[in-house]
């Protein structure tokens, strides 16, 4: 089952973090990121968490399942959804323990298509 946009909706309004979380909606499902960073997954109306020490001290006891099949398990962070200050502190400092992307190689140009005769 694909996640709902309402429940993107609904993740960035619990979070209030303005323009600091976006979004990229893959294969049905969405990717949040963070200061450029992914953070987190939002499967089948499901939040997971990347894994991290961040995870483990502040939320120990949330339950772990895979997001996608053949993924290792996550922490399902649902039950703060309801708990913005926790959700928020979780994904923040899950944020500062992410590496920056690596920066994208720029395209080449397409060549022009060979003209005919």
């Amino acid at each position: 089952m694909a996640t709902d946009r309402d429940f993107i909706d609904y993740v960035a309004e619990q979070l209030a973090l303005g323009e600091r979380l976006t979004h990229k909606k893959m294969f049905g499902e969405y990717a949040l990121y963070v200061d450029e960073k992914v953070v987190a997954f939002a499967c089948d109306n499901s939040l997971f968490v990347k894994p991290s020490a961040a995870a483990a001290e502040l939320a120990p006891d949330l339950p772990q399942r895979p997001p996608y099949p053949g993924a290792k398990d996550y922490p399902v962070a649902d039950e703060l959804l309801d708990d913005a200050d926790n959700l928020r502190r979780l994904i923040l400092e899950t944020a500062a323990l992410m590496p920056m992307p690596k920066p994208r190689a720029p395209r080449k140009p397409k060549a022009a298509p060979a003209r005919r005769r």
